[in-house]
């Protein structure tokens, strides 16, 4: 009786990891930035700049924001816009001097999450 069990058991397993596998990923969705321009192409002082963010979701920009965090933790909106494939967001940074800066976005995910972050930055001298 005892092995027939484990037979039995070893066929469930693989089923019931199949069905978590399927839950979690609406269980863990959020839109979380993957990558931005910032690495490959920093902000050039005293130029505007438009910074890409890539999702790993697509985003609702009419329920998004993004503010340019300067010295002193004043917050500026900036404006945003699609990229060219879903899950990427242009955003407009305008002319900066040199200094520690940071892009804080709130994010409404196509699945209907929002999410909360923010990307330090630096500007440095010509």
């Amino acid at each position: 009786m005892f092995p027939r069990t484990i037979k039995r058991s070893g066929r469930l397993m693989p089923a019931v990891a199949l069905c978590l596998l399927a839950l979690t990923p609406k269980a863990w969705s959020h839109a979380v930035v993957t990558e931005s321009s910032l690495t490959s192409h920093p902000v050039k002082a005293n130029h505007p700049t438009k910074v890409v963010l890539f999702f790993n979701s697509g985003v609702e920009l009419a329920l998004s924001r993004v503010f340019l965090v300067s010295k002193g933790d004043v917050f500026h909106p900036v404006n945003i816009a699609n990229g060219k494939k879903a899950g990427e967001m242009l955003v407009d940074i305008p002319p900066l001097e040199p200094g520690d800066y940071a892009l804080k976005y709130k994010v409404f995910a196509a699945d209907g999450h929002f999410t909360e972050n923010v990307i330090r930055f630096r500007v440095d001298n010509p």
